[in-house]
């Protein structure tokens, strides 16, 4: 059964999916097109991830009303990103977070509700839910939003989903939209199926492969400028490249401040876990590969110390590795909870198929199970 299961995983995958090597994503930059602004980042040794760099945005967001996206990966200097900005005088008006809560500290899939945040004093509204995207209420009097959270660089990884809800918002209402980017862990390489749009859902939005390889900033100027954003806001896209503006005027406008010492050659490591069952590299670079076994019936490893780097189910043969799933912060009842499972564990295996070493998918364990 479960060998059946996972073998018509594997090819639903890649029958249904045009292979990434295969698929270059154009984006159109055409000089009769408003490009999105792009800051040019300091010269620095090190990467500095945007919000790291306040003189390049602090100066844009004083005597504003500021609305934010943010979530525990969203740090400046040791603090919180809300808590930064309140202590230099921002006006925060409203602070929205996405799966895991603006504290990520809820389970996967878990529903969140908004409430107030304790520590700034700002009503928070879960973007996680009932509600994915900013109702034109939650921004009244805004005057400019920004995004700062943390990806992996994996589609099904929700947070580009609701950047992709945000940026119509903005677009919607007028608004302009600040990115502060951050580095793709796993931005050195592009490599799985893309996704049909048939069968698009919250959890891969657009057509582009598993591992895609952008940071935030750089997937919503594709989403910007490939027109793959609501038809109220493409159509408020092309109002706005034709229209002119007085000075001091509100409008739509994309502004991302790069990070520092990045490129796509760069092995950057997490200083803050993304999601509760992403606790560490090991698991982040497993994540676009073994993520695919939740449509099966092998667990992913959450409810272990390792998830998405331990793979297995009750049914495979017992000389296998041998791991126990149990309630965890991330995973309070994981598949097989209490029954011993037989699979492996993948952070032992060899250097050479390890993701962030081959620079690929490793998808050899989708057949071998």
């Amino acid at each position: 059964f479960v060998r059946s299961a996972l073998a018509a995983a594997l090819l639903f995958l890649l029958a249904g999916s045009t292979m990434a090597q295969k698929t270059k994503i154009k984006t159109k930059l055409r000089q009769k097109r408003s490009a999105p602004t792009v800051v040019a980042a300091p010269k620095v040794s090190a990467i500095l991830p945007a919000a790291e760099q306040p003189a390049a945005y602090l100066p844009q967001l004083r005597g504003k009303k500021v609305a934010l996206l943010v979530n525990q990966t969203s740090r400046a200097q040791g603090a919180h990103l809300a808590d930064f900005l309140k202590r230099y005088g921002i006006d925060l008006r409203v602070i929205f977070g996405p799966e895991h809560g603006f504290r990520g500290n809820a389970p996967d899939g878990a529903e969140i509700r908004s409430n107030v945040d304790a520590a700034t004093g700002v009503p928070v509204v879960s973007l996680y839910g009932k509600k994915l995207k900013p109702a034109p209420e939650d921004l009244k009097d805004i005057d400019i939003m920004v995004y700062d959270i943390q990806d992996v660089g994996a589609r099904f990884y929700t947070y580009i989903s609701s950047l992709q809800y945000y940026l119509e918002a903005a677009l919607e209402n007028g608004i302009p939209l600040m990115i502060l980017d951050r580095p793709n862990p796993n931005g050195f390489y592009v490599d799985g199926p893309v996704l049909d749009p048939k069968f698009k859902t919250f959890v891969g939005l657009q057509p582009i492969p598993i591992a895609y390889g952008m940071t935030p900033g750089e997937y919503a100027q594709m989403l910007l400028l490939e027109g793959w954003l609501s038809d109220a806001a493409n159509r408020a896209f092309e109002v706005t490249k034709r229209a002119r503006y007085a000075p001091g005027a509100r409008y739509f406008r994309l502004e991302v401040i790069p990070c520092a010492g990045y490129t796509h050659k760069s092995r950057y490591a997490l200083p803050v876990r993304p999601s509760p069952n992403l606790p560490d590299m090991t698991a982040i670079y497993w994540y676009t590969s073994t993520c695919l076994f939740e449509g099966t019936a092998v667990t992913e490893g959450r409810g272990t110390p390792r998830p998405f780097a331990t793979i297995g189910a009750p049914l495979l043969p017992k000389h296998l590795f041998a791991f126990t799933p149990g309630p965890t912060e991330g995973a309070p009842k994981p598949r097989y909870n209490g029954q011993t499972c037989y699979g492996w564990d993948l952070s032992a295996e060899r250097r050479e198929l390890q993701p962030q070493n081959a620079g690929r998918l490793q998808l050899r364990y989708l057949l071998e199970a």
